[in-house]
């Protein structure tokens, strides 16, 4: 699990498969179940320790063909909400807004090394 360094969505987290795989289907079923306990986890923890409206899940990897999965905690107030996180920023999210949310990282990376 790493905890990616995203000034406009704090608590963005991917969850990456260790050995080279590049689909789901690759994988062996009871690690395919492994992998998503995992993704499954990570959201509870982010959705404990963000609180934010919604999460957002994807297996992108397009530019990096390893399995991996994006854990994106999003808000209303986000840059880009309600559209993906790709797509053309709708406003500017507030600096307070952002250094409160990015307050709650060592919280987050103390639950995640508990629970990995």
């Amino acid at each position: 699990m790493v905890l990616v360094e995203d000034a406009q969505y704090p608590g963005f987290c991917r969850v990456i498969w260790n050995d080279h795989m590049k689909e789901m289907t690759d994988l062996p079923v009871v690690d395919r179940s492994t992998l998503m306990a995992a993704v499954c986890k990570v959201e509870s923890i982010v959705r404990a320790v963000m609180q934010p409206e919604k999460i957002n899940l994807a297996s992108l990897g397009n530019m990096t063909p390893h399995l991996h999965w994006h854990v994106i905690p999003r808000y209303a107030d986000d840059a880009h909400f309600p559209s993906p996180v790709w797509a053309e920023a709708q406003r500017q999210p507030s600096p307070a807004t952002l250094a409160q949310r990015q307050a709650l990282l060592g919280a987050l990376r103390s639950a995640i090394s508990e629970q990995f």
